[in-house]
């Protein structure tokens, strides 16, 4: 079994959602269930996906269903680190201009992360 890992930071300016691992149909539940409690009403959602090693469609409609939530609450949903893989995932059903990418993970607010 893969270690899969949701780790959620509530930060001044955003909230932050470090996903590692898998994405796929028996992983999302994990993820949904910790944004689910989350208020985001006019907050940055930012998700640090810089570990994440692969996406399948069932992670790709979770992206999806977390940019109509963000955006139905006013706020912003940003994916920082985005691996080639994912990225390509992204690309190939035309999903990459939907979503704000950021090359870089903005963990350096978080307490243990390097800059």
């Amino acid at each position: 079994m893969r270690t899969f890992e949701v780790n959620v930071h509530e930060l001044p300016d955003r909230t932050l959602i470090v996903i590692a691992g898998e994405l796929d149909m028996t992983t999302c539940p994990t993820v949904t269930e910790a944004v689910h409690a989350l208020p985001l009403g006019g907050r940055t959602l930012s998700l640090d996906l810089s570990r994440l090693a692969f996406l399948d469609s069932s992670g790709l409609n979770l992206l999806l269903e977390l940019r109509l939530r963000v955006q139905q609450e006013d706020g912003t949903l940003e994916l920082h680190g985005v691996q080639e893989r994912v990225l390509r995932v992204l690309r190939i059903t035309g999903a990459e201009g939907l979503f704000h990418l950021s090359p870089r993970p903005p963990t350096a607010a978080v307490p243990g992360h390097a800059a």
